[in-house]
């Protein structure tokens, strides 16, 4: 097995700039490196023999495409026009897909917003923000500009589409029904270079840097993917030699570099197969039932309803309605909130000062065992349940 070496930052031919900068010939020199790891790691057998130099080339990759995602520090960088959008309403969700895939036209049919739709390719050029109203809440949805392969190394606009897309709480990737399989590939490929897991859990480890003592590893699990030897490894190389480590299930070395790095954004994601008039009933059959799918043509409107409950699924919204003793449950103003949310939560939404005279509450609805339930400030809520708040 021929090992290559690849030289750390401090060893780089290419200078830096006063500000400590990337420079633009700096970058042409880490996407090679990340290339010769790449192509390392693709004709590296993968055995136990072979996990603690695989390990090692893994943390390497990680830590440059950090450094390439770094933005100048110069002077003249500015920000790009029209990605510069305020986040409002209860969630944000960010349309992602290849050029030509139809995100203009869902957008124009799920908001009053208009965004410019055609046949060729790139006619959205900036990020158009839309309102959809559901279920009485109001959710954002961003019509960004198609990203193309190598969107992640900053070929078109591909980076300032996946800086708007790490501050969204929700992806729908759309993807023309026909080629699908091969654009889903590509696009996870992108974000996953970026930084952003979709639809997957953050892994539970505990990681905590410390001022000396040496690295503390412990696991509360068997391993099969990680031991002592390659976590020492991948935090020397982080230049990490004095932190606390429990791992508290049978991780990947992937998960552990994506917990040192900390800069992971993990949201959930629903595919949305559009165009599904100009391919076959088989087909559509077969790509409705793969996971977190939806398929739907948005020039005919086909099945845009269900696209509207898996959005609301995946946000995982929940609608609390208040109630005043001896008045009906207003029904009309409920508070959105997050799946999880307790008592105090809506206590906070109410007003900020409620909890601080909170005595109990009356609930009505499926989180409790009868109706009204007599229940405390940590209550955890259920969609459509209704609350009574009293106070001392």
């Amino acid at each position: 097995m021929s090992l290559i070496t690849v030289p750390g930052p401090e060893k780089s031919p290419f200078c830096k700039t006063q500000r400590g900068q990337t420079t633009e010939s700096e970058k042409m020199g880490i996407l090679e490196k990340i290339s010769e790891i790449e192509k390392e790691i693709a004709r590296t057998q993968k055995n136990k023999a072979t996990e603690y130099h695989l390990g090692l080339l893994k943390a390497k990759l990680a830590k440059y495409r950090s450094q390439l995602l770094e933005p100048p520090k110069s002077a003249g960088a500015g920000k790009g026009e029209g990605f510069d959008v305020m986040k409002s309403g209860d969630a944000r969700v960010a349309l992602i897909g290849f050029p030509s895939v139809g995100k203009s036209t869902l957008l124009n049919k799920l908001t009053s917003t208009t965004s410019v739709s055609a046949s060729y390719e790139f006619t959205t050029l900036t990020c158009i923000p839309g309102v959809i109203e559901y279920n009485g809440a109001n959710i954002q949805l961003l019509d960004l500009p198609g990203i193309i392969e190598g969107a992640s190394q900053g070929k078109g606009r591909g980076k300032q589409v996946i800086a708007v897309a790490r501050t969204a709480d929700m992806v729908v990737m759309m993807l023309d029904a026909a080629k699908g399989e091969i654009q889903k590939v590509l696009l996870e490929k992108e974000l996953e270079d970026c930084g952003i897991r979709l639809n997957c859990i953050k892994p539970n480890i505990y990681f905590k840097l410390k001022k000396g003592g040496g690295i503390a590893f412990n696991s509360t699990c068997s391993l099969t993917h990680l031991d002592e030897k390659l976590v020492m490894m991948i935090l020397h190389e982080y230049k990490i030699f004095n932190a606390e480590v429990l791992i508290r299930e049978d991780c990947t070395a992937d998960q552990l570099i994506d917990v040192i790095c900390g800069n992971r954004i993990y949201l959930p994601c629903v595919y949305v197969y559009n165009k599904i008039d100009c391919i076959s009933i088989e087909e559509v059959d077969r790509l409705a039932r793969l996971p977190h799918s939806v398929v739907v043509s948005c020039e005919m409107e086909l099945n845009l309803d269900c696209l509207m409950m898996q959005i609301w699924e995946h946000l995982a919204l929940l609608r609390i309605y208040t109630k005043k003793r001896g008045d009906p449950p207003d029904f009309n103003g409920g508070l959105i909130l997050r799946r999880g949310a307790t008592v105090e939560h809506v206590c906070h939404a109410i007003h900020r000062t409620l909890t601080d005279v909170f005595k109990y509450a009356l609930v009505w609805g499926t989180s409790t065992k009868y109706s009204p339930q007599r229940v405390g400030i940590n209550h955890i809520m259920n969609d459509e349940d209704v609350i009574q708040v009293m106070k001392k």
